[in-house]
């Protein structure tokens, strides 16, 4: 996504990512979870598709009346990807090989 396309993204658009002590992850505007276990959660979010890694990772609250998710574990990575149909078949395909 080039600089130019990123400032006519739609800015009505809020999601707050909230990282402690890389243990507790709370992100809001969480459209769906798409997969989960104790290494990887992969979800759907309004800006895009983020996955976080680690270990020993767990969902600890999932929220569909506030599109809030709360992650915790060891958290040593978090990704965005572009929101396409490309993307997630992707993502989805590398995950179940």
């Amino acid at each position: 996504m080039t600089l130019e396309e990123r400032k006519n993204v739609n800015t009505n658009l809020i999601q707050n990512i909230v990282l402690e002590n890389r243990e507790k992850l709370s992100v809001s505007g969480v459209l769906d979870v798409l997969s989960f276990d104790d290494q990887i959660v992969i979800m759907d979010t309004e800006l895009g598709m983020l996955t976080v890694k680690g270990e020993n990772i767990r969902i600890n609250k999932l929220s569909i009346d506030t599109s809030e998710v709360i992650v915790e574990g060891n958290i040593n990575n978090l990704t965005y990807s572009e929101d396409n149909n490309e993307s997630k078949g992707g993502i989805l395909s590398k995950i179940f090989k």
